[in-house]
């Protein structure tokens, strides 16, 4: 009688050449190659399965289940590790940490050469915080550059053209030097002297 023995993955050890039919690429693979997806009968090779939850995940699809459609199976990303290539890996993971965190406490990092996840821990205050990534100063509650000598509430009235960082200089130096903004066309004025008419 031959002695057959079930290795970790449920296979019998004399099952490894057995030929199956990739229902992805549709070519014909040994069992060594193939894949299966929890919760589904259909088989697949290790290197479509990986190519496939490359493309779920560049259509920012994280919840990736069979191909087949209809078919109730799901792919585990702690199941999948040893099929993937390292940065499909990590971009998983990271697609997943990301999807947990509510829209309301997630922002990025406002400079355009980093643009990191960060998550607002929810303190209104007016303190700066440092980009972990790009260790650069920015306001959590504004989610833009740090805007120093101004306070969150004062930031949050200006127009979007008025952000910038000279726009909030010259607001700096007009606040020390009590220069007002004329309401018709927003310019700084500042009275030397006469009445307090004046005309746009």
């Amino acid at each position: 009688m031959e002695e057959i023995t079930i290795d970790i993955e449920g296979e019998s050890s004399n099952s490894k050449d057995t030929p199956f039919v990739c229902e992805i690429c549709t070519n014909t693979k040994t069992m060594s190659d193939a894949f299966y997806i929890s919760g589904c009968h259909h088989a697949y090779c290790s290197d479509c399965v990986a190519m496939y939850i490359g493309s779920k995940l560049e259509e920012n699809i994280t919840n990736i289940v069979c191909p087949i459609p209809g078919c109730s199976g799901s792919l585990e990303v702690d199941f999948c590790r040893s099929i993937l290539p390292a940065e499909v890996f990590e971009r998983w993971g990271n697609a997943l940490c990301e999807t947990s965190i509510d829209v309301s406490e997630k922002f990025y990092c406002p400079f355009k050469d980093c643009f990191a996840l960060l998550i607002n821990d929810g303190t209104k205050t007016d303190k700066n915080s440092e980009c972990p990534n790009c260790n650069r100063m920015l306001c959590a509650q504004c989610k833009v550059p740090w805007h120093e000598g101004i306070k969150c509430n004062e930031f949050q009235k200006l127009n979007a053209d008025e952000r910038g960082r000279e726009d909030v200089m010259l607001m700096k130096l007009a606040k020390k030097n009590k220069w007002r903004p004329c309401p018709k066309c927003r310019f700084y004025v500042a009275k030397s002297e006469g009445c307090d008419n004046m005309t746009c």
